[in-house]
């Protein structure tokens, strides 16, 4: 560490809102490998440029396995359950290889239709209630769980123990283990039931791999269709759709362009995946194997490093006036799904179902606005992910 580095707390600040922290883009210019402290765990290293990004998510020399049994950097006293994330190849490769196997560009394709009559669904519900309304009740929240639970071939009914679930396992304060446990001995229960009577569905070609092929030991079975799936696969979407139309509704023009040019939906869900941090910080650092060289910084065999997606994501050096929202920007090469192979795996979901909410909202809701201005609006706090626990809309 040179003189000029000092040990900056971790995250830089927590104020509500879809920015981010303007001392990323200091970083980004002056130290973009920088000294941190978060909340608990060991100092660790914080990469904020783009291609340093990239390096730290591909390169094998910074392992996530390694960082299992240490003191990781983190903002939750209690370690947070990783399950494939916490693997690397070969392992994880395998894991990877047999989950990304049911969420193919096609079969997330062929899934569109019924997503579109979902969210079309709870709308309707939506409307039968009246103006003005919670987006995140009413839409944002169940549409997600009911696309995931058709998928795996969970009951709908149960869905709300799956937001307590997500909303604890991504919570700061709650405790995690028991919340595990929880979740695996539901997940368990509908493995046996699978067993007892073998499906078509995701849950059952997995249970299949898992008994037949003998390619899944049963704890790794849990951790893909209980966390790896089921809340991943939901919490991102439900999170970022009210954090997209709060963007849109206080950047009016560009919800009046998806309205005139639908066709530019799957761009500007992209645009805005890039401009929105989805976690207030970085999480999962990895963990040199060796010495390896990033720009002006050596991080030492054993040294944490935690990599700033949204940082990268405002890089002028990849992206033209980064800072702006552009829904024609022609090359958009963001890491907001990560990189390498951790990419998430259900990043084709994510971006199918994102795409799906906001063409039937700004079909069905030309007038949509912000019900009480920014008074509408309560923000999540205490928690791993960051938007509106509350928007309230009107039509």
């Amino acid at each position: 560490m040179t003189a000029t580095q000092q040990v900056r707390s971790y995250p830089f600040s927590e104020e509500p809102g879809i920015d981010i922290d303007p001392l990323y883009g200091a970083l980004r210019r002056d130290e973009p490998v920088s000294r941190v402290q978060l909340p608990f765990g060991e100092v660790s290293w914080l990469a904020t440029r783009y291609e340093d990004v990239k390096t730290v998510l591909t390169d094998p020399r910074f392992s996530r396995a390694a960082a299992q049994g240490q003191d990781q950097p983190r903002t939750r006293e209690e370690m947070t359950y990783e399950g494939i994330i916490g693997l690397d190849p070969p392992d994880h490769t395998r894991l990877r290889k047999l989950a990304g196997k049911a969420l193919t560009a096609r079969r997330v394709n062929e899934m569109r239709a019924g997503a579109v009559r979902i969210a079309n669904e709870f709308l309707d519900d939506m409307v039968t209630k009246g103006s003005p309304a919670d987006l995140v009740e009413h839409f944002a929240l169940p549409f997600p769980i009911v696309v995931i639970c058709e998928l795996l071939g969970v009951p709908f009914e149960d869905r709300t123990k799956f937001r307590v679930w997500t909303e604890g396992l991504t919570s700061t304060a709650q405790p995690l283990m028991s919340l595990v446990e929880e979740l695996f001995g539901y997940m368990g229960a509908l493995i046996a039931q699978r067993r007892a009577e073998p499906t078509d569905d995701l849950l059952g070609a997995l249970v299949k791999a898992r008994d037949n092929d003998d390619v899944l030991t049963e704890q790794e079975l849990l951790s893909i269709t209980g966390v790896g799936l089921l809340l991943t696969g939901s919490e991102t979407v439900s999170t970022h759709i009210p954090n997209f139309v709060y963007a849109l509704l206080k950047s009016r023009e560009h919800f009046e362009l998806l309205k005139a040019e639908p066709q530019l939906i799957p761009a500007a869900v992209e645009e805005l995946l890039r401009l929105i941090p989805l976690n207030p910080a970085a999480m999962f650092p990895r963990y040199a194997t060796e010495d390896v060289r990033l720009g002006d910084v050596v991080v030492k065999a054993g040294e944490p490093i935690l990599v700033s997606l949204p940082g990268a994501n405002r890089d002028a050096d990849i992206f033209t006036d980064p800072e702006d929202i552009d829904f024609r920007r022609a090359n958009n090469p963001h890491v907001a799904f990560g990189h390498g192979p951790h990419h998430c795996l259900g990043a084709q979901l994510a971006r199918m179902e994102l795409q799906v909410a906001l063409e039937v909202i700004t079909t069905r809701f030309p007038d949509l606005d912000l019900a009480e201005g920014d008074e509408g609006v309560e923000w999540k706090k205490g928690l791993l992910v960051r938007g509106p626990r509350l928007l309230r809309v009107k039509w």
